[in-house]
């Protein structure tokens, strides 16, 4: 497998488009330049080529992605057991989690930027050895005074996920047609979700509430040396099978994004688009929506573990199910709304209705944790998760379609950008709120936010510019698939 991928051999589309910009989508092709004859653009009488191999490079990002998104929640799951055995406070358990968050927020420029310039191979990668090395040093860190060893690896850990965050949207226009780019962006978002899934359940399994502190030293060593070496091997297969993109375009958008690389006077600069995304009122509000939805997701999911242990002591593994809950009907949310995106094209009407669900699915939770059945939190948790972390992908797409042309990986960062931004801001509140009023003051502020971010998505005008660029290919341009 030729992992720099060389064009040669694949068939070259006849017709020349004009490329404003790195979009997922298809863009109006350039007129024939002919003098003698005026007719309407059509489409390369082949069609644009999709390859079967992108489903490969999309799962392998999905487990990369999960590699990382698994460390997120792995302290602060097992809250009560990690103060314990590092004799720490609550509050540098929590600052495991929020360090992803505060790390992001500066480097997602300069991340940006590398996603831009280097493409999806070398960006990966640097993100998996980063991963990787990370998950090594936490393995060097299993002693009740070395606790700041763990956290250097946590660090270097977060460090690396601004090499993924960005990469769903940019991976699904390079690799997949107009008409599964949409549910390709979701099965990207899905990687992160399945980590945090994993995250939530897999601690509390392998490292159980023991009174013997040597047990609890080699429960956490064997966890450590579990990620760290699931890393490992992600790393080789990364670096073996992880291409940059394919011999051909899958869309006249991505031809057009390939013609105009090395043609300098032709590109937007990143801190032009920069300047345009941020002067674009509807993204701005998007930011905006996004950030709230996304940031009282990551409130509850640091403060899970003594939220629930509230109610139910002793139900450390339930706690990790919970979470498991949380994320899994939030992947289910996130593949529905990526259908209901690709079928229907009503971004507007989709994401104001996830948001809105998700609001209500917040006031539930509040008010059903102290009904005396853990069961009901299952329930109410999980109906929570499949609108909000559903909410995910949709955010994604609307943000591609409101900021069109400009590159879906500068919008897509600007957007975990203010979720993390929200998320610090947030995960403080509501600790502050919890640990000093109780749970229902704290829930009850988050979904005040969830009503203001639904007030604000209503707001947001449907401004398609992505749809109302694209051009109907008639029967012969049809997408053919290679392998």
């Amino acid at each position: 497998m030729d992992l720099k991928h060389s064009a040669s051999g694949a068939a070259e589309n006849a017709d020349s488009y004009i490329a404003s910009s790195k979009s997922t989508d298809m863009i109006t092709p350039k007129e024939k330049e002919s003098k003698a004859n005026n007719k309407a653009p059509a489409a390369p009488a082949e069609g644009y080529k999709v390859y079967a191999r992108r489903w490969a490079v999309l799962i392998l990002f999905v487990f990369y992605s999960a590699s990382n998104a698994m460390q997120w929640v792995q302290y602060t799951i097992i809250n009560n057991i990690i103060t314990r055995y590092y004799g720490i406070s609550d509050k540098w358990v929590d600052w495991t989690s929020m360090i992803y968050m505060i790390l992001y927020i500066p480097l997602i420029f300069p991340g940006s930027w590398f996603l831009d310039k280097a493409g999806l191979r070398i960006t990966a990668l640097v993100g998996i050895v980063g991963t990787c090395i990370g998950a090594w040093i936490k393995v060097f860190s299993v002693d009740p005074s070395l606790f700041y060893v763990s956290f250097i690896g946590q660090a270097i850990v977060a460090l690396a996920q601004v090499c993924i965050l960005s990469l769903p949207a940019r991976l699904a226009a390079v690799w997949f047609g107009p008409d599964q780019v949409s549910s390709a962006t979701s099965v990207g978002v899905f990687g992160n979700q399945l980590g945090v899934a994993i995250g939530f359940v897999l601690p509390p399994m392998l490292v159980p509430n023991s009174e013997d502190i040597n047990q609890v030293g080699s429960d956490l060593q064997l966890m450590f040396y579990l990620v760290a070496g699931l890393t490992s091997v992600l790393l080789i297969l990364m670096a073996i099978f992880f291409q940059d993109k394919p011999p051909t375009p899958p869309s006249a958008a991505q031809e057009a994004a390939n013609r105009l690389e090395g043609m300098a006077e032709q590109q937007t600069s990143f801190g032009q688009s920069l300047k345009n995304l941020l002067t674009n009122r509807n993204f701005i509000f998007l930011l905006l929506s996004y950030g709230i939805n996304v940031g009282v997701f990551y409130a509850i999911s640091t403060l899970l573990n003594p939220v629930v242990l509230k109610y139910y002591p002793g139900h450390e593994v339930d706690t990790g199910r919970i979470g498991l809950s949380i994320v899994l009907a939030g992947m289910l949310g996130s593949v529905v709304s990526g259908i209901v995106l690709d079928k229907t094209h009503k971004f507007k009407e989709t994401t104001l209705a996830v948001y809105a669900l998700s609001m209500v699915g917040m006031w539930i939770f509040t008010f059903t944790l102290d009904t005396g059945h853990i069961a009901v939190v299952y329930l109410t948790a999980s109906l929570l998760g499949f609108f909000m972390t559903g909410y995910l992908p949709v955010g994604f797409e609307f943000g591609a379609e409101l900021t069109f042309p400009e590159p879906e990986g500068t919008s897509s960062g600007l957007l975990n950008a203010s979720a993390q931004t929200f998320g610090i801001f947030f995960t403080l509140f509501y600790s502050e709120l919890f640990y000093s009023y109780g749970d229902v003051p704290a829930n009850v502020a988050m979904a005040v936010m969830l009503i203001v971010g639904t007030v604000i998505t209503a707001a947001t005008k449907s401004d398609l510019r992505r749809q109302n660029a694209q051009v109907v290919l008639p029967t012969g341009g049809a997408a053919a698939t290679n392998p």
